[in-house]
């Protein structure tokens, strides 16, 4: 690894002025963590993680620190030395002891931490349309964190994606091996709620470009694309040549069939917050495509792999 340029302290506020040429990024082996840490690396960055996941270790271009929340003095030894802290850091849904609630407690440490060993710039992935006042735990969740961010005072940029796709995307991936091995895939009511996927490489590629600036932002990370669900499920269908009967069925029962087949795959497919903030629009925007890759040319492209393996989130995060 080479030699980190050298960098001036202000002993007063514990912040560097100069870029030290390190980042540190959360989670840096699992989905859009691992994007964002290839391209700093592409980049001639260093790069840091902090992590729950070491054993996941894929490659010695990292210097791998644990993530550990009830250990503020720790954190901000791994964060010092940074210019970018980016932050992928979140929980899909409630699992053990951590709930959207100690989520944004546990982000609000990361800043606070982050801001002590004065890193410079926070990037921080994280929902569209997320509100305070929102009625699902996830998108007011995100919401908190963005206004914790927001108060630290330090400079910041809000990147948010929809749904991602690209290499070990869990959603797209698992609808396709469902079709590959289901007779029927079910799509709740109409199906006309629209969905605007960010290929991983441009989430990535967003993010890094935000951490070179620094005037404060929010961003939708959004592609080029906005199919229907049911749109997009067709697309799916064909590109794996499957040859299950989709069918529609009351959006009630769309979070009872994924909980039963939950079961048998011991995993957590779509729970109840998620299809009804789909159903809501809260996976679409209208506004100007930031990403560049189109979902349906990636579909073609990676049709003879898509779906081939089904892929456990609880496995990938929890086991």
């Amino acid at each position: 690894m080479s030699t980190m340029p050298s960098t001036t302290r202000d002993e007063d506020n514990g912040h560097s002025s100069g870029d030290t040429g390190l980042d540190v990024v959360t989670g840096a082996f699992s989905y859009s963590g691992r994007a964002i840490a290839r391209r700093l690396l592409a980049d001639g960055r260093q790069v840091r993680t902090l992590t729950g996941h070491a054993e996941r270790r894929d490659t010695r271009s990292i210097d791998v620190q644990p993530l550990d929340f009830d250990d503020l003095s720790g954190l901000v030894s791994h964060l010092r030395g940074a210019t970018t802290l980016y932050n992928t850091y979140w929980v899909r849904f409630a699992a053990g002891r951590t709930d959207h609630d100690r989520a944004v407690v546990n982000s609000g440490t990361l800043f606070h931490a982050a801001q002590r060993a004065g890193v410079q710039r926070i990037v921080h992935v994280s929902i569209t349309h997320p509100t305070i006042d929102s009625p699902y735990a996830y998108f007011r969740g995100k919401a908190l964190v963005e206004r914790a961010l927001a108060e630290t005072g330090a400079s910041y940029a809000v990147l948010r994606p929809a749904i991602l796709f690209g290499e070990h995307g869990v959603l797209i991936n698992n609808i396709a091996w469902l079709l590959r091995h289901l007779p029927v895939f079910a799509v709740g009511g109409r199906g006309d709620y629209r969905v605007r996927g960010i290929h991983v490489d441009d989430l990535a590629r967003l993010c890094v470009d935000a951490g070179r600036r620094r005037d404060d932002s929010v961003v939708d990370a959004v592609g080029p694309e906005r199919p229907t669900f049911l749109e997009l499920v067709e697309s799916i269908k064909r590109a794996v040549h499957s040859k299950a009967r989709v069918v529609h069925v009351p959006g009630a029962l769309v979070p009872v069939l994924s909980r039963g087949l939950g079961l048998l795959l011991r995993d957590v497919l779509l729970t109840a917050d998620e299809y009804r903030a789909m159903a809501d629009g809260l996976a679409d925007t209208e506004g100007p495509a930031t990403g560049e890759i189109a979902l349906s040319s990636w579909l073609v492209e990676n049709a003879p792999t898509l779906g081939a393996r089904y892929l456990n989130e609880l496995d990938l995060h929890f086991r």
